[in-house]
């Protein structure tokens, strides 16, 4: 049986709003033990997301302040994300296509229902293609940060 997107997710992930400031968003990030955030308008829809690595890249080496720094302005947007119901062999496709180290899960309504990193593939698909992933992932010319 081929594995879905709702298989292999973190359920739930935390989020915030674009309003948040980024030391809440780090907070978060460290409350919940991840290194991505999404950031979702008033009906729980995705509208960015904030790595632990935009944080660095954006705001530390920029010598801002975190404290004064609104989430709408570090974000990466728009958000790459696939619904519930895509089966894992397109979730990998898809992280491969856009180089990226995490991808957000919706639900029918658009909502934030999951996301799914490098990790969880690791966990749920054939070593070999989650090599594949990683490989793609981190080949040169992708994703600014992809291969960090």
């Amino acid at each position: 049986m081929n594995k879905l997107a709702r298989d292999v997710m973190t359920a739930d992930p935390a989020c915030c709003s674009a309003t948040a400031t980024i030391d809440e968003v780090a907070r978060l990030m460290v409350q919940n033990d991840c290194g991505e955030i999404p950031i979702v308008d008033a009906s729980n829809r995705p509208i960015g997301v904030i790595t632990d690595r935009d944080i660095v890249c954006r705001v530390v080496a920029d010598g801002k302040n975190a404290i004064g720094q609104t989430a709408d302005k570090v974000m990466t947007s728009p958000v790459v994300s696939i619904s519930s119901d895509t089966p894992l062999d397109e979730v990998i496709e898809t992280m491969e296509r856009h180089q990226i180290r995490r991808v957000l899960v919706i639900d029918g309504e658009g909502c934030c229902a999951g996301i799914i990193a490098q990790a969880d593939i690791a966990t749920d698909a054939s070593p070999r293609r989650a090599g594949e992933l990683v490989r793609e992932v981190s080949r040169e010319g992708g994703a600014p940060g992809a291969r960090l």
